[in-house]
């Protein structure tokens, strides 16, 4: 039977979902497809032939306008007459632009995205593309979302938003003001993850850091009673910024059974003459202390550090002193960013524009440095046992994991390890970056 064949008799609408950006994306069009299960129609992959198409967004890099244009034409490919809806922080951003690209029929801003099914009204494909979109400082409401990568780990989202005004950044425009729910409402949704067998969860935001800022609650009051829930075996939090990243979380975390020892901490440049043009709320030393308190309880904690490479005003003597900087920290790994040009933000306005080859050159320069400092910290433990969470897939006979501290391990495949604790024993790191690894005990 042919896929049109198939999708004429079946008796369930069909949709097909493509998530570009962030976990608190993917979050989001998990609960999006929850929705549609709720409306009766059925899941199908991206590659497959779809009744409707929805397509959540990204603004962060220049290319979003590409990005988004070349997922609407596979979803055209696939089903010419399918229905194509486009929302998240690029349909916020721009909507008559997206509007403007042939085959898209719903363009959803930041407060409609959850009211697709009501917005779309009965899915057939209008005269002309219909956009939904109001300002995004009336965005006042918290949509909770999770999603999962495999079987073993959920993203939870805990809140949303930014009151930060960083010069490069789109999000704040994008996604309104910081706001998060209450504790007890994010305490439910862990509840359900954990009853549907998941044994981690990583706590996402666009400013996780800002959790409970409306409530008079914390981050660290929500951390202590996620880690006292029952069959929650390990908690990371994606990510937060270093001004927020109190030494009480850290001595949380040296205390805590499930928070474990991996922190990713975004510096965006090691100068202190560039982080003031960036608008960032911390200093250089601050950023040092705050990995020396962390390495101080936590000696064998992984980092990683978010770095943006080629904004305005970095001259090659600031690009040397960032170097300088980010060479000396104690990190695991490095998440570089070459910076790209976004309509609205600060950044514009500065002059002193990095050349594009410049800015990659440096990507690259920064990059190496990650690969080596990843290798650095790997290579410590290798000989040593950590605790891996085994995950649900095979790849060239072999099972993936995480360690605690975010060294990613490997033994021969066996499905009684998947969703399982096991020591381990670290052995040879590949040039992949995975570590091979024998399993002494069971944990």
């Amino acid at each position: 039977m042919s896929e049109t064949t198939s999708h004429i008799t079946s008796n369930r609408r069909t949709v097909a979902f493509q998530t570009l950006g962030c976990k608190l994306n993917f979050a989001e069009t998990s609960a999006l497809k929850q929705q549609f299960r709720g409306g009766r129609f059925e899941i199908r992959s991206f590659d497959d032939y779809a009744d409707v198409y929805v397509i959540n967004t990204c603004s962060v890099t220049q290319n979003a306008n590409r990005d988004c244009r070349k997922t609407v034409r596979k979803a055209q490919k696939i089903n010419p007459d399918a229905f194509i809806a486009v929302t998240g922080c690029y349909a916020q951003l721009e909507p008559e632009v997206i509007a403007a690209i042939d085959g898209v029929d719903l363009v959803l801003g930041a407060n409609e995205k959850f009211d697709i099914l009501e917005l779309a009204g009965d899915f057939q494909k209008p005269d002309q593309t219909v956009i939904h979109h109001t300002d995004v400082n009336e965005a006042v409401d918290f949509h909770h979302a999770f999603s999962s990568s495999d079987r073993t780990r959920a993203f939870l989202k805990v809140q949303d938003g930014c009151d930060y005004k960083c010069s490069f950044c789109t999000i704040p425009l994008a996604r309104g003001k910081s706001r998060s729910p209450e504790i007890g409402d994010i305490v439910e949704n862990a509840r359900q993850l954990i009853s549907n067998g998941y044994r981690e969860i990583v706590l996402t935001g666009v400013n996780v850091g800002d959790f409970g800022k409306q409530s008079g609650e914390s981050l660290l009051d929500l951390l202590e009673i996620l880690d006292s829930l029952k069959g929650l075996s390990r908690m990371r939090i994606s990510s937060i910024e270093p001004n927020l990243l109190t030494e009480e979380i850290v001595d949380f975390a040296a205390a805590s059974n499930t928070l474990q020892p991996h922190f990713h901490i975004p510096l965006q440049s090691g100068s202190d003459r560039l982080l003031r043009l960036m608008k960032r709320r911390y200093d250089t030393d601050l950023y040092r202390n705050r990995l020396e308190y962390i390495h101080s309880r936590l000696p064998d904690a992984c980092i990683g550090v978010d770095v943006i490479t080629g904004h305005p005003g970095e001259t090659d003597e600031i690009f040397e002193e960032s170097l300088s900087f980010i060479q000396s920290l104690n990190a695991g790994y490095l998440h570089v960013f070459t910076y790209s040009e976004r309509p609205n933000t600060t950044a514009l306005s500065l002059g002193d524009t990095v050349p594009v080859p410049v800015r990659k050159t440096r990507t690259h320069m920064l990059r190496r440095i990650s690969e080596q400092k990843k290798f650095d910290f790997d290579s410590k433990f290798l000989g040593r046992e950590r605790t891996v969470l085994f995950e649900d897939h095979q790849q060239d006979g072999l099972i993936q994991g995480w360690t605690d501290n975010y060294i990613r391990a490997c033994v021969p495949y066996d499905d009684s390890l998947i969703n399982q604790l096991v020591r381990v024993r670290l052995g040879e790191r590949h040039p992949a970056g995975t570590v091979t690894a024998s399993i002494p005990e069971m944990v």
